[in-house]
């Protein structure tokens, strides 16, 4: 599966008299510092369609016998396809020469399967059309028919357009349909030339929303096939497996074994002949069968080879448990990392190191791959953990909360299998309806951003964070649709409200108690969590009063007083829940000497099961052990130790119902734009802060006017405002914006956001200030230019998407200015950083492990 020209390997004369590129002329000298310019950036894990791992990075010099090695295994059929006719001869050198290349003009990207080479793409940059490059792809035989094509296509795509190509061209022969196939499927824009023996493809490479949704497809389809044999293994190796009870080794095939999976298990240990009542064997080698799944615990020094034995036996995932990696230093960091590599290459995934292991629940695949001593009971909630040791605390909890698992999964350093990898696997999953996070670090938040967004309006995605990078998180989590929570014990109260019940449709409340002072303070935690409290209509209030005690109080909370019995508790619920005013129900109960807990359990089960699409929780204070009474069936009802706690879960669940039934957001596309006079400006101009006449001109390219407006000239202006952009190293470029003078720098009351920025991501933004009523006329006046102000936030987001090289950008102050007469940017600030410093997706940031 090729295209042309590859005048490496023939002494063809180029194509129909075409003249050949300037950097494949023969005269072409490479700098002596070309290995000091190696982009490292470029290299990244891929996963092909059948699910293969491979590790994609740029060409270098030392690659010069690889190379020659990958054009011998070629048939003829592919080397004619790559040279658009018959081959005469190859000639090594030539070949040799393909593995230099200056990473600017002239890029080869190579796909490893092990030490060898898959696939290689090329591009050539045409010197008199610089935005256009030649691009040729060569996929050794024996691995065509696996997508290594399109995988390619879209990491030199996102290369050249760091480069500032724009066009990729190609000439194909007619008869090679698999690239054909390649180009068409690709989501680009894609022209082609007239039929004939030879047809010429030009392919606009700036992302579009079809390209970029095909990628994500092909990425999704290949990332569950990969962790196949993680989740769902048919067999499964212990490496270091120990005789003695309470070792980590021994506990994993004792567990697996417990956990009722119906595969082979392995152990492996060289001076046992049974561990567990099961077989032991030396080695990897001497199994009866290469098993899918391989959970590694020895001792640090030796997990290398051991994950090198575990490829060669044709073991298709690892998890690591072993420590002593990453957290040692820098050296561990190393040595993490060139395990992940070497399992890309290899075609495995890994999980790890240093973590607890793999658990699935599902009927299907029974797996306790895990050292832990509490197993999960079967359940609907999935969680990734990257903290090895919190993972045994997290899966004793949540036994002791009766909160079951569907599968979890302790990620460790993440230095491959990753929390987006996973949140693919369980977007499908039947079994799974709720997704827990914890979340240390990111390695690619934009991938993050974009398959929460896919995942988060069928599945709650409930993560904890520590905290670090504050705004920018928050900010990611708040566009994903992801409830972000500040504890790990907030995380467990919000997933057993959304395990069990639904999400409120909006937020108001009834509050039901026998106690003034639990009320009181339930009704202040509602406020600070974004729930109401609202007096009941008079209808509600009058079907109270008919069977309710005198002396209790029905307006909102409803206090039954301490003589309630559970038919009291029954009939108030029952009336809450029938009203159209009330979205959920929060239920207090102070156990007095008179009544029973059990009674009342019952009763507000009977309630909550007559009205099913109205969450209700409950805080049973000094009820130990209460959490027992509130389950019957598949039914629960989520029960609290103190009140503010079911207000914070009811919170988080309403605002994430709301976030889910507004309407999804677009990038749009904006008038009066021109990105090629954009990017002139910036290829004309010097690092660091730009004069203010190119700043202008940059802002004018994207429809935004730069003039000075002082206050009174003209309509009387609203407040001023301010937009900034920081490149974040970790989030890629963070649009803040707030309102200039007290409101931002005594009362902090600025709102982030992680560009692209959608139409409701910017709406969202401009609204969310706490000062947002001054700006929408309910406080002072007429208001602002709503829609002026939020077609600048959109147009700031296009250009820093598209200039990678502004590093900073500030627009102080922008005068807002009455409905219809726009805003006007007063002063600009511009810094452009070093072109080093974008990386392949065009952003001014360095993702790690996906």
């Amino acid at each position: 599966m090729t295209t042309p020209p590859y005048p490496e390997d023939s002494e063809r004369p180029y194509p129909e008299g075409r003249e050949r590129p300037y950097a494949e002329s023969p005269e072409r000298s490479y700098p002596e510092d070309l290995e000091r310019s190696y982009p490292e950036d470029l290299e990244r894990p891929g996963l092909v369609r059948t699910g293969r791992s491979t590790f994609v990075r740029p060409i270098r010099p030392e690659d010069a016998d690889r190379l020659v090695a990958f054009v011998g295994t070629l048939s003829r059929a592919t080397l004619a396809y790559r040279s658009l006719g018959p081959v005469v001869r190859v000639r090594d050198d030539l070949i040799r020469r393909g593995a230099h290349v200056d990473y600017l003009n002239e890029l080869a990207l190579i796909a490893l399967a092990g030490e060898e080479i898959a696939g290689l793409v090329r591009y050539v940059r045409d010197p008199e059309e610089p935005e256009h490059a030649e691009v040729t792809f060569t996929i050794r035989d024996d691995h065509q028919s696996e997508g290594f094509g399109r995988l390619l296509l879209e990491h030199i795509a996102a290369a050249a357009r760091a480069r500032g190509i724009r066009v990729l061209e190609a000439d194909v022969l007619a008869d090679n349909t698999r690239m054909i196939n390649v180009f068409l499927g690709s989501g680009y824009r894609v022209e082609a030339g007239p039929p004939g023996q030879i047809i010429h493809f030009e392919i606009a490479i700036d992302p579009q929303a079809q390209a970029v949704a095909r990628a994500e497809r092909r990425e999704h389809t290949a990332v569950r096939r990969s962790l196949r044999p993680l989740l769902e293994p048919r067999s499964v190796a212990v490496i270091g497996a120990n005789r003695g009870p309470l070792t980590i080794g021994h506990e994993i095939v004792a567990n697996l074994l417990r956990g009722g999976f119906s595969g082979s298990v392995f152990p492996v240990n060289p001076q046992a002949e049974q561990i567990a009542g099961v077989r032991a064997y030396p080695n990897v080698r001497e199994l009866p069968e290469p098993p899918d799944l391989a959970l590694v615990a020895v001792r640090a020094e030796a997990v290398p080879e051991v994950v090198r034995e575990c490829a060669e036996a044709g073991v298709k995932a690892v998890v690591v448990v072993s420590t002593g990696f990453g957290e040692t230093g820098a050296a561990g960091r190393a040595t993490e990392l060139e395990l992940a590599r070497f399992a890309r290459t290899s075609g495995m995934r890994l999980v790890g190191p240093n973590c607890m292991g793999v658990v699935n629940t599902t009927p299907a695949a029974r797996l306790a791959a895990t050292f832990s001593p509490a197993l999960p009971t079967p359940g609907r909630v999935a969680m990734s953990s990257q903290s090895g040791p919190l993972g045994l605390a997290v899966l004793d909890f949540a036994r002791r909360l009766r909160l079951g698992f569907s599968g979890f999964v302790s990620v460790g350093h993440a230095v491959d299998v990753s929390t987006n990898d996973l949140l693919q696997w369980w977007e499908e999953d039947p079994e799974t309806s709720v997704i827990l996070l914890h979340v240390e670090h990111f390695g690619n938040p934009r991938r993050f951003a974009r398959i929460a967004r896919r995942v988060a309006p069928r599945k709650p995605i409930i993560a904890v964070h520590p905290g670090h990078a504050d705004s920018a998180v928050s900010s990611l989590f708040a566009q994903s649709g992801v409830i972000r929570t500040r504890s790990l014990q907030e995380l467990f109260d919000v997933a057993l409200l959304l395990a069990h019940q639904p999400p409120p449709p909006g937020n108001r409340v009834a509050v039901i108690t026998n106690a003034g002072g639990p009320a009181s303070l339930t009704v202040g935690a509602c406020a600070a969590s974004g729930l109401r409290v609202p007096v009941l209509g008079e209808p509600t209030q009058q079907a109270l009063r008919t069977a309710l005690s005198p002396n209790a109080d029905i307006a909102n909370p409803i206090d039954l007083t301490p003589t309630a019995t559970a038919a009291h508790y029954r009939h108030a619920l029952d009336t809450v829940l029938a009203d159209d005013d009330i979205d959920a129900a929060i239920v207090l109960f102070m156990p007095p000497l008179a009544d029973k807990p059990d009674e009342v359990a019952s009763a507000i089960l009977d309630a909550a099961a007559a009205a099913p699409e109205k969450p209700v929780v409950t805080s049973f204070l000094g009820g130990a052990g209460v959490a027992d009474l509130l389950h019957r069936g598949d039914l629960v009802v989520p029960t609290y130790t103190f009140p503010e706690a079911a207000a914070a879960s009811l919170g988080h669940a309403a605002a994430y119902e709301a976030w889910r039934s507004t309407p999804a957001g677009v990038v749009p596309d904006l008038a009066g734009v021109d990105v090629e006079r954009a990017r002139s400006l910036v290829a004309g101009s010097a690092r660091g802060l730009v004069p203010a006449s190119i700043a202008a001109e940059l802002l004018d390219s994207y429809g935004i006017a730069v003039r000075d407006t002082e206050p009174g000239s003209g309509p009387h202006p609203g407040p001023d405002a301010f937009l900034s952009v920081s490149a974040d190293p970790v989030f890629g470029p963070v649009v803040a914006f707030g309102l200039t003078g007290d409101y931002a720098d005594l009362m902090a009351d600025v709102v982030h956001r992680v560009t692209p920025l959608s139409d409701r991501d910017a709406r969202e933004m401009v609204r969310s200030l706490r000062a947002a009523p001054l700006l929408d006329g309910r406080v002072g006046g007429r208001g602002v230019d709503l829609a002026a102000l939020e077609e600048t936030v959109l147009r700031i987001s296009a250009m820093v998407e598209d200039l990678p090289e502004i590093e900073a950008l500030e627009l102080r102050p922008v005068r807002l200015l009455p409905p219809g007469d726009g805003v006007a940017v007063a002063h600009a600030t511009i810094r452009l950083a070093d072109n080093a410093t974008a990386d392949t997706t065009g952003h001014p940031m360095k993702g790690g492990p996906s």
